[in-house]
């Protein structure tokens, strides 16, 4: 078994600090819709009383989820011995972090006043699941940080697997917590039902690989490192399963809330006479995030074609903002059942204006401010795989190991082996 060897992203330096100063400029007009949102209120924005998350909390919950799901590729080495994702652990770890401090970092500056965050850092309220969640994600960075050290560092080895087992179920528990911020809300018919918990657990494997996936394809093409057929193909293999997994979810939530008498009309707005979401559900969700995807995937010519597997990952990431588009937002704009049986009805504190579906257009600050958190991710991810060895220098076939094998190992000499004499010091 070949050892595998990593080092740093070493592309040329004014390639690099273009995408730096690209990624900055981005952050920076992210920076600049969140202090004018602060300055002028939330106003400014589509949000409503009716529709209070918007377009910024559909990127903030993407990322969210998205990191749980890219820490997936280390779980699959450490937790159920895939020997052939070893190599891949360290930057997913990496990935996951930076995905989840973007994804809170919209949450924070969407909060109206940021500089009040330190009163919910230390004020909780353990009824609320927004409460649980700062335990949650503040935990999933230390111990992906701590996963990360046991990979890099050969005294970590003996610690590996343990810390492997304990992120692999603190993500479990983190999706299911984001999934049940919804879930739990029973005013709102599309959102009560715990369906969503394991959902959006689904969503985060899919939508988490895919991110991975284009980030590994773009870091190594841009050095000219090699990734072998057979990983490429175990990777799109599996993000092909997840992606159907999504389109099955899909299916019997929407089956499930149209089952329910007093859900029938929900479902048929949100499928049939949502207008803009309904056709998001359909083309941006169905057919685009995952319908063509699976095609690609799958189809012959364009299964081992690099090009064609990222445009399918770009393509489910799309499907995956349009999805949490129409749960997200689409949930809210449809009318509140404030009296089941009548409607449309009067509505005081609107001075009297008959109540139907809400509206909700984004606003251009709204957009800047969700991208400005991805651009956040991407950075420092970028700065993490320049500066230290996350990326390995090969992942041709022939330098991967198998299954059960640790290539984290000297040569020569078994796992139990070399944790003995670590552990002897």
């Amino acid at each position: 078994m070949k050892r595998i060897v990593y080092r740093e992203w070493r592309i040329p330096p004014t390639r690099y600090w273009g995408i730096l100063g690209l990624l900055a400029v981005v952050i920076g007009l992210g920076g600049l819709a969140a202090l004018y949102l602060e300055h002028q209120g939330h106003w400014v924005t589509g949000m409503n009383n009716f529709v209070v998350w918007g377009v910024p909390h559909v990127f903030a919950v993407f990322l969210i989820i998205a990191a749980s799901g890219a820490v997936n590729v280390a779980s699959i080495a450490t937790v159920f011995g895939k020997g052939s994702y070893q190599p891949l652990g360290r930057l997913s770890g990496l990935l996951a972090v930076a995905l989840l401090i973007g994804g809170l970092l919209i949450l924070v500056l969407d909060l109206g006043r940021p500089d009040r965050l330190l009163v919910a850092l230390t004020h909780y309220n353990l009824r609320s699941i927004f409460a649980w969640n700062i335990y949650l994600y503040t935990g999933f960075i230390a111990l992906v940080i701590a996963y990360l050290w046991s990979m890099a560092d050969r005294m970590g080895l003996a610690f590996k697997r343990p810390i492997g087992l304990v992120a692999f179920g603190w993500r479990i528990a983190l999706t299911t917590a984001t999934g049940s911020i919804f879930g739990f809300l029973v005013a709102r018919q599309a959102f009560d039902t715990a369906f969503l918990a394991p959902m959006f657990i689904i969503m985060s494997l899919a939508y988490g690989l895919a991110i991975f996936i284009l980030v590994l394809l773009f870091s190594f093409d841009q050095e000219g490192r090699p990734v072998g057929e057979q990983l490429l193909r175990r990777l799109k293999n599996l993000l092909g399963v997840f992606v159907a997994a999504v389109l099955y979810f899909t299916l019997v939530y929407y089956l499930t809330k149209g089952y329910g008498a007093k859900n029938t009309d929900l479902v048929g707005w949100l499928l049939f006479g949502g207008g803009s979401y309904s056709v998001l559900l359909w083309i941006g969700w169905v057919l685009a995030g995952t319908l063509v995807p699976l095609g690609i995937l799958w189809y012959p010519s364009t299964r081992r074609d690099c090009r064609w597997i990222a445009a399918a990952c770009a393509l489910v990431i799309l499907g995956g903002l349009a999805a949490l588009y129409v749960i997200l937002v689409g949930s809210q704009v449809y009318p509140l059942p404030i009296f089941p049986g009548h409607t449309i009805l009067d509505s005081g504190f609107l001075d009297g204006v008959k109540v139907g579906a809400a509206s909700y257009r984004p606003t251009l600050p709204e957009l800047l401010l969700g991208l400005g958190g991805v651009a956040v991710a991407l950075l420092l991810t970028a700065v993490g795989v320049r500066v230290l060895q996350f990326l390995p220098e090969s992942l041709a076939d022939a330098d991967l190991p198998g299954d059960g094998q640790d290539p984290d190992a000297p040569a020569g000499a078994s796992k139990a082996s070399y944790i003995s004499e670590i552990s002897a010091g």
